[in-house]
């Protein structure tokens, strides 16, 4: 497994990619499986016409590491260790170790924060980008709340989705402990952190996009 050491290590080689380029605001989401992240992220970036990178993000870093978009999406915000990276890289020639992924993870999205007006879903991207040019989302609900519709939305049953929301929960918080070494949850990390329990979409994209023009009101 990547150490804090091995992990701040590895982010600060990746900033010079962009070194003496001007970075423009962007929205970077942060979201508790069940908790309505993506299609807030989504509804956001058509709001405001900007472009949206969820599932895009796999195929853009796919590109800048000239692998297949099969191989970023199976390491896709998942935890690794030595043994795995080991493995996987002796059976499959296409397969780019942790720290590759890394680097080209952050080119991408240090490369949205250089042209701007893009919305980045997880990734661990509130934590690549600079606080000052980003407004930084946490999109979090009451567990109970998550796995009800993770039953009414993905059509499992509750067990099921029990199984789904914990274990997407573990990844992304592994995940971003690995390369970043932080705690997924602490609201420190971010600008603003909305419970949407009791919000529709509409709800939660108008405070967001509130927020980000106090933010940015150029």
């Amino acid at each position: 497994m990547m150490g804090k050491a091995h992990a701040v290590e590895a982010m600060t080689e990746v900033p010079q990619v962009v070194e003496g380029l001007e970075f423009k605001p962007i929205i970077t989401i942060s979201r508790d499986p069940g908790s309505g992240g993506a299609p807030i992220a989504e509804a956001i970036a058509k709001k405001l016409g900007f472009a949206y990178y969820g599932c895009e993000l796999i195929t853009a870093v796919a590109k800048s590491a000239k692998t297949s978009r099969d191989v970023i999406g199976d390491i896709d915000e998942k935890q690794r260790s030595l043994i795995e990276d080991f493995v996987h890289n002796s059976l499959n020639p296409e397969y780019i170790s942790e720290i590759k992924y890394i680097k080209h993870l952050a080119k991408v999205i240090l490369g949205l924060n250089v042209k701007g007006k893009a919305v980045v879903l997880g990734r661990g991207s509130n934590f690549m980008v600079p606080a000052a040019y980003a407004l930084r989302v946490r999109i979090t609900a009451p567990y109970r709340v998550c796995v009800a519709r993770a039953v009414r939305y993905e059509g499992v049953p509750y067990s099921r989705a029990r199984e789904i929301i914990n274990k997407v929960a573990a990844e992304r918080a592994a995940f971003v402990k690995q390369y970043y070494g932080k705690d997924i949850t602490n609201p420190k990390y971010y600008d603003l952190t909305l419970n949407t329990a009791y919000m529709t979409i509409a709800d939660a994209v108008g405070v967001i996009i509130c927020a980000f023009k106090r933010k940015f009101p150029k």
